[in-house]
């Protein structure tokens, strides 16, 4: 065989091979997204509503006061008059050290200061005396000058005492552990009949104030000019605490300080919030979920949050207007996890698509349905 026969022989059998395939193709292959074939999407109406700002952040829980109770004397604790856990007064008495010596130096004090004014009530006569006998030249100058420097310095003397008083009766107020809050006992570190040094670094006891309470948080510092717009505007910024798993609120507070500088190894702001804590839900040291309210937005228009989708020119929505999808440019003025405000692009009752974006081109003819979870999202 030639090779042109060849050739021929081997074309006859292509093209009876591609009429084979052509003739057993199946019939119902869909057509490319965008083609005649409709795409099912999920879809919602743009709503307007009035929006609350938030920021999520993660906290810790501390004290506003917390005191660990030192020693001011040295001796032996002679009472504990609290337990372990209890909440105390501010002014009550925790604890005693043996205050006998105190008392005794009190009392020598007291009584130099006795025998000093006893002194200086004689010195006191005799230059009175010196001082008549003056014009009769009986007692000279110079005496009297003497007698007036021995009154000042008796005076001098029972200052001294005074001054010795006093201190004794501050060491002996030092005798008596007192709370200076109202607070949470902890776990006491000392029992009756231990001895203590003043300044004992270990101390009594702590003391910490749990209501109110204040929680620390950290916030991105993109978030600054919204935090001084809403301190400008002297809104009260509230504040709600939720647990680790962000269920159920534990605390209602509002925020309280703004730190004085961003952290330029994170890049994040230092935020104080105070809460009411009297149910003592929060606990120091605890880490919650923080929700901070900055602001509301006033009949925003608003759409959930994963309507956004990215594109090369920025973000935008596909919108469906008789079944067909068409994609819109946006501008979001605010963005959290859950919703959307749409400053300009989509107006409310536009039919925004939530779900299938993937298969979706400029001009797909789609099937709308609505989901009742997704425009529950952007109702609330």
């Amino acid at each position: 065989m030639t090779k042109a026969s060849r050739a021929a022989a081997i074309a006859v059998v292509l093209l009876a091979a591609g009429y084979w395939w052509h003739t057993r193709a199946p019939a119902n292959v869909p057509a490319p997204a965008g083609g005649g074939s409709t795409v099912p999407v999920t879809v919602v109406e743009a709503q307007r509503r009035d929006v609350p700002q938030r920021i999520s952040a993660i906290g810790t829980v501390q004290s506003l006061h917390t005191v660990v109770l030192r020693p001011q004397v040295s001796g032996a604790i002679v009472e504990v008059s609290f337990e372990e856990g209890e909440m105390v007064e501010r002014g009550e008495l925790l604890a005693r050290i043996d205050d006998r010596s105190i008392k005794a130096a009190l009392a020598q004090a007291q009584a130099e200061k006795a025998s000093g004014e006893a002194d200086l009530r004689i010195a006191e006569l005799d230059l009175a005396r010196y001082n008549s006998l003056r014009d009769r030249s009986i007692v000279s100058r110079q005496t009297i000058e003497q007698q007036a420097a021995v009154v000042e310095k008796l005076k001098a003397a029972i200052r001294a005492s005074e001054a010795r008083i006093e201190a004794q009766r501050v060491q002996l107020s030092f005798s008596e552990i007192r709370s200076p809050m109202r607070g949470r006992i902890g776990i006491r570190r000392i029992d009756p009949g231990n001895l203590v040094q003043a300044g004992d670094e270990q101390g009594l006891v702590i003391v910490t104030q749990v209501d109110p309470i204040s929680i620390v948080f950290t916030v991105p510092q993109e978030m600054l000019s919204r935090l001084r717009a809403a301190t400008k505007a002297s809104r009260q910024m509230q504040v709600t605490a939720f647990d680790r798993d962000g269920g159920e609120p534990l605390a209602h507070g509002r925020l309280t300080t703004i730190d004085n500088q961003v952290d330029v190894a994170t890049g994040t702001l230092r935020l104080r919030a105070e809460f009411d804590n009297d149910s003592n839900e929060l606990w120091p040291g605890q880490f919650v979920t923080l929700q901070l309210e900055t602001g509301t937005t006033a009949n925003a228009t608003v759409l959930p949050a994963q309507a956004i989708q990215q594109g090369m020119e920025g973000p935008f929505v596909y919108r469906v207007h008789d079944a067909v999808a068409q994609p819109v440019p946006v501008v979001t003025s605010y963005l959290d996890d859950e919703i959307a405000v749409i400053a300009t692009g989509v107006a409310p009752g536009d039919s925004i698509v939530i779900d299938g974006q993937s298969r979706l081109k400029p001009g797909t003819k789609v099937k709308p349905s609505t989901a009742g979870g997704a425009a529950d999202v952007a109702g609330t």
